[in-house]
Parts: structure tokens; C-alpha cells; sequence
């Protein structure tokens, strides 16, 4: 267990905005920072985040939360991960006793494999530094590859013995479940012919490199083989698993992602040395797609952080052309894209390991290409002298350009390439057009398919009648919105106190008492003995009464932090409601929100009269259900509703009068 103080401390530290920074790239947006949803895949910004309330808001996916909620959601943290993360971040020292083994059955399955992988990482580097084997052949390697010890320590590269079971028999000896290291693919388990189960170690032999999430969390394995065995894979890589999906994946992403946010500049390479050899020489802004084909997922992974990517490549021909594929699927993401290549037999590792830090930034900055001129001058080279195929190369181009979600960049593009490609302008964007029309009528006749599919589905009555809005969740979360943005404050309320007349009749009489929200609040639903019907809100409001009640100065920030699960989410939806406005830019277009800080007072008033009202209506329509089933002995629960009409009236007036 983590102590209070830890807690409180970490609480105290950690600042929402450079947290979650360090995931998703944020602009400053008034008094907040706006960024892309993490959660989602988005072209205009709905993520907002409160340095003032220090929480955030996910327009969205609907979450939202704290530092730790933000944590939990994105890295699949549980709590106390989540705070160990922020005070290592945060240098803050965390007492923890060691699991014990009940503990560690408790640990729900994707826990599990994070814990057996994160094993594995120690155990590998173990291997490396303290065996023969792992000194000898694995620590070789990596010198011989000109990674000094402090980078090798950095990416947490290790080596696994060239033995069958040598993993896996240190790994079960410590308490790890031979399930969730079959389910990580860190060992492989078959049936033996004589029946009974076989085991082995999947990286027999093979230096490692540790694949980490964004956060730092160990995913999966890549695995080098250092022998010439001609039937085995030269990179072998860990399997899909609950944790690890290659396609969302970027090797290098943890150490990066701070530089690339700083350089707001990501390069983008294939293979773990790369990445490795670049950022020893002092590029850290790099990341490698681990030899998989580069996707959508991952390419959205680096638009959190940077709008902009540089390609590098490898210098053969062959690679190059294999390698642009990935550079339409950049664009398609609304992406900055520049291309380079190095020089014919060179590659990233290989060029970072024999030249500087200023001579490699020197490279990169004058061959870096826009990727128009990049690819036209690549594949004119192939297509001198021949009218056709240089045909086929600016159809290419055009089909490229033709990926680009914005028209203006469309068009700027559209211009280079007829100044490089010695073509008019015109037969580009009339080739565009047609690019635009064919992918248009695929489109519909994809839909016309689907629709001529569902054609002779019957649609069946449900017999569920449209959704009605809750209106006494909607006034219940208006008393927790006052509570939460006003209820320290004081302020002058009108109510009305009935009176007699010279004549003997009752009359309404205004006066005005000056209290804060908090109190006028609790003691008007005090008068009904009203409790809030949602659950969530029975949690909310006797805290927050009572921190307000007894805290001089109330901090919305330190009332979320206590918060866990579903409150928080609430709450936090309640706190960033006005930042909606914001996001679509109502000022803008000349639609003028109300600050809600301009009546207070009626607000309040209004709002727990309303609800007062809808209780008085749900409790009659109560009692005339009572009437119903009872023949006799109604006179009591007459005269009750009685009175609760004549409350109502009263209400109903004093409703009437704010209003």
C-alpha cells in the first residue's frame, strides 16, 4: 500500500498539463491547452485540459478526470501505478511493501502480463551484465555495434541464453504463471508426442530489445539472432498479445516523445539500431516503425506530438520505392511530410555511427526533401527518355497529392510538381479531379452494396418508446455544477415568506437573505428531507457539503484528486462544460454564451426550486397509485396530497416571481 503523505505529495507535484503533455501535444487555448483526443481518431482538437482545476475533459470519447484518471485510461494504469509513474516523473520517493503472492493472483490478466514482461526486461539485462554468456556474446554484440554501456542501460537491452528453458524456468521459480508468458509469447508451449506439455523459450539466443509503450510500460520483445542459422527469422518479434499490437506500436516512442514535442519534428526510421545509433549521436526526436509496414495507428501516435515527419531512408533504389507506400498514408493523416535518403550503401545506424552529431544535422537539414520534389526526382531518373512511364510517374504524384485532406495544400503541391514535373498545371488538377470523382464513386458504390444487402433485413418494432430526458438527474447535476463552480460563495438570495394581510389572508412576502451557496442550498432540501436520486451524486454532494462546511478556503483541484472512477468522470464532465464553447468557437461565429457567474443567485434559487417542484410531482403521482390499489382508507392519503398540491402552488409562485 502507497501512504496518504505519498499520495498527497504526488497530488501536490504533478501538474495535469505537463503530464499529459508528454502524450499529447497541447496549444494554448485561453486560460486552457487544447489538443487531438488520445482516445479517438480526430482532425479537429475536443481534448481540453484545466491548469487552473488541473483536470481534463475528452469532448470526444465522454471521459475525463484527474492526472491519475488520464493515466489509467491511456496507459491502462491501475492507481498505484499510476502514482508511482508520477513520482518517479516527479522525483518523490514512494514507500511500497512487496506483493505478496495473494496479491499478485489478484492482478486481473492484462496486469499479469505486464508484470511477466517487465520481469522479462530485468531478467534479460541480468543476463547481460552479470553471465559469461551474457557478457561475452550478447555485450559484444552490442559494442561491436558502437552502443557505449550508458545506452545500452538507457533502452534496457539484454540477452537471452541460447538455452531451451532457461527463461522460463527462472521466470516460474519466481512465481510467474507459465499462462501469461505463453499469452506474451515469451514462451512457447506445445504438445509432446508422448502427451504431456513441452515448453521452450521463444528468444533461445537472441540479443533484446524491450518495446515500450508511450508511458515506458514493457509491451513486447524484438529479438536478434547472432548465428548464421539460415532457417531462422534474423529479427523475431513478440506475437500480438492483449498488450502488444504491432500496428500501434513505435519503438522508441518513450524515449522520444518529449524531444519530438520540442523539435515539433519526428524522424521516422525502420529499425531498433537506428533509433538507438541516433539518439546516442544526440537526435532524440526519433522513432522506428520495428519493420512492420508504417499504419494509420501509428502514424496518429506521432500527430499527438508533432504535425511534422521526416522519412528517412535507407540509401539501395529498391527500398526507397517500397518505402513512399508509407508516405501517402502520412498525408491521408493531414501530416507535414519531408524525405531523406543517405547516401547509396548507408543507412541511418550506419551513417549516425561514423559522423557527428553536426554533421549528421547538417545532412539532414540540406537533403531533406519536400516529398513532391523527393519523389520526382527518384522516379524521373527511371523514366528519362521514356514519354510513358513518365506519364505513369506523374500519375503517381497527382495520386499522392490527391491524399491530402487540405485543398489550399493541394493545391500549393500541385503547383510545385508542374513546375518540376514541366507540365501545366491544368491537366494536374484536371487528373485530380478525376482521382477525386473515381474515389467518390467507389464510395457510393460501396454504399449502394451495403445498402443492397440490408434491403430485405425487416426492421422490427422494438416496442421501446423514445428515450425521455431525465429531469431530475439534469436539476440534481445543476445543485452539484453550483456546489462544485460557486459554492464558497456568498451571495444576496430573494425568497418570499408567506404572511397575513389587514384582511387575514396569506401573502407572499419578499425578503432577501445574504448566505452562501453551499448553505442556502443544503438547508432549502434540508426543509424537504430531499436525498438525490443518482448514485453518483448521494456520493458527491455530503462531501462536498462538508468540505465547504469546513474548510476555509474549498479547492475544486484537491476535492477531484479524492475522487475515484465514475465520480471523477462526473465531476469532471460538470467542471469543463464550459470549455465546450470554446472548442467550437461559439464567440466566433457570433453566438454568445451566457456566463453562468452572472446569477448566481437565481440560479441557485431557481434550480432547487425546480427540483423541489419535480419531487412534489413524483410523490403525488406516488400517492395516487396508493389510492388505486386501496379501496378503503384513502381520506389521509387525500388530505396528503392535498397539501403537497398546496406546497406546490407555493413553489410554483416563488418560481414565477425569480423567474
Amino acid at each position: 500500500m502507497i501512504s496518504k503523505e505519498t499520495i498527497d505529495k504526488v497530488f501536490e507535484a504533478a501538474r495535469v498539463e505537463e503530464v499529459i503533455g508528454d502524450f499529447v501535444q497541447l496549444k494554448k487555448s485561453g486560460s486552457n491547452f487544447k489538443g487531438l483526443s488520445p482516445f479517438t481518431d480526430e482532425r479537429t482538437p475536443s481534448f481540453m485540459v484545466s491548469p487552473v482545476k488541473q483536470i481534463w475533459k475528452d469532448f470526444s470519447s465522454g471521459k475525463g478526470g484527474n492526472v491519475v484518471a488520464f493515466l489509467m485510461e491511456h496507459e491502462h494504469f491501475t492507481y498505484p501505478e499510476a502514482i508511482k509513474y508520477l513520482a518517479k516523473k516527479y522525483n518523490i520517493e514512494v514507500e511500497e511493501t512487496e506483493r505478496t503472492d495473494e496479491e499478485k493472483q489478484l492482478a486481473d490478466e492484462r496486469e499479469s502480463m505486464y508484470l511477466v514482461s517487465e520481469y522479462a526486461k530485468s531478467y534479460f539485462e541480468e543476463v547481460l551484465w552479470n553471465t559469461e554468456p551474457g557478457k561475452a556474446i550478447g555485450h559484444t554484440y552490442f559494442k561491436e555495434r558502437g552502443f557505449t554501456d550508458d545506452t545500452i542501460k538507457k533502452f534496457g537491452l539484454g540477452y537471452s541464453p541460447d538455452e531451451w528453458e532457461a527463461f522460463t524456468k527462472k521466470a516460474l521459480s519466481e512465481g510467474y504463471k507459465l499462462e501469461f508468458m505463453e499469452k506474451t509469447g515469451l514462451t512457447i508451449v506445445k504438445e509432446s508426442p508422448g502427451g504431456g506439455k513441452k515448453q521452450f523459450d521463444r528468444f533461445k539466443g537472441r540479443v533484446m530489445f524491450p518495446i515500450q509503450s508511450m508511458s515506458g510500460r514493457v509491451l513486447g520483445f524484438g529479438g536478434r539472432i547472432l548465428t548464421n542459422d539460415k532457417k531462422a527469422a534474423k529479427y523475431l518479434n513478440s506475437p500480438e498479445s492483449d498488450i502488444y499490437h504491432k500496428s500501434k506500436v513505435l519503438y522508441g516512442i518513450y524515449y522520444a516523445k518529449q524531444a519530438i514535442a520540442k523539435e515539433d519534428n519526428c524522424f521516422l526510421v525502420e529499425g531498433y539500431t537506428d533509433v538507438i545509433q541516433f539518439h546516442q549521436r544526440g537526435i532524440e526526436n526519433v522513432v522506428a516503425s520495428s519493420g512492420t509496414a508504417l499504419t494509420p495507428e501509428q502514424i496518429r501516435l506521432i500527430r499527438r506530438l508533432t504535425n511534422n515527419i521526416t522519412v528517412l531512408f535507407d540509401g539501395d533504389a529498391a527500398g526507397l520505392r517500397a518505402s513512399l507506400r508509407g508516405v501517402d498514408l502520412i498525408l491521408e493523416q493531414g501530416m507535414n511530410v519531408k524525405v531523406c535518403a543517405f547516401p547509396e550503401g548507408e543507412d541511418p545506424d550506419s551513417f549516425a555511427r561514423s559522423n557527428s552529431l553536426e554533421e549528421i544535422s547538417l545532412y539532414l537539414e540540406e537533403n531533406a526533401k519536400d516529398f513532391i520534389g523527393f519523389k520526382a526526382s527518384l522516379l524521373m531518373e527511371e523514366t528519362r527518355n521514356d514519354p510513358v512511364r513518365k506519364a505513369e510517374t506523374i500519375r503517381d504524384i497527382v495520386h499522392s497529392i490527391s491524399r491530402i485532406p487540405d485543398r489550399i495544400q493541394q493545391e500549393v503541391y500541385v503547383q510545385e510538381c508542374s513546375r518540376i514535373m514541366d507540365i501545366s498545371e491544368e491537366v494536374l488538377f484536371n487528373t485530380l479531379a478525376q482521382i477525386g470523382r473515381k474515389d467518390l464513386a467507389d464510395a457510393n458504390k460501396k454504399y449502394k452494396q451495403e445498402r443492397k444487402a440490408k434491403a430485405f433485413e425487416v426492421v422490427k418494432d422494438t416496442g421501446k418508446p423514445a428515450e425521455k430526458v431525465d429531469q431530475q438527474y439534469i436539476l440534481e447535476r445543476k445543485i452539484i455544477e453550483a456546489l462544485l463552480l460557486y459554492g464558497g460563495e456568498t451571495e444576496d438570495f430573494e425568497d418570499f415568506i408567506l404572511k397575513q394581510d389587514d384582511d387575514g389572508e396569506l401573502q407572499l412576502e419578499r425578503v432577501v437573505n445574504t448566505s452562501r451557496v453551499f448553505e442556502k442550498i443544503f438547508l432549502d432540501l434540508q426543509e424537504d428531507e430531499v436525498e438525490l436520486g443518482n448514485p453518483v451524486f448521494r456520493k458527491v454532494y455530503p462531501e462536498l457539503i462538508r468540505q465547504l462546511n469546513e474548510e476555509e478556503n474549498f479547492s475544486v483541484e484537491k476535492f477531484v484528486n479524492t475522487m475515484e472512477g465514475d465520480v471523477a468522470n462526473e465531476v469532471t464532465s460538470i467542471l469543463m462544460d464550459e470549455e465546450k464553447y470554446v472548442l467550437h468557437r461559439w464567440i466566433e461565429k457570433d453566438i454568445l454564451v451566457k456566463d453562468k457567474s452572472q446569477g448566481i443567485a437565481q440560479l441557485v434559487s431557481e434550480t432547487v426550486l425546480s427540483l423541489r417542484c419535480f419531487l412534489i410531482d413524483k410523490r403525488v403521482l406516488g400517492l395516487q397509485h396508493q389510492t388505486l390499489e386501496n379501496k378503503d382508507g384513502n381520506s389521509e392519503i387525500l388530505e396528503e396530497i392535498m397539501n403537497y398540491h398546496q406546497l406546490k402552488r407555493l413553489l410554483a409562485k416563488k418560481l414565477n416571481r425569480v423567474l
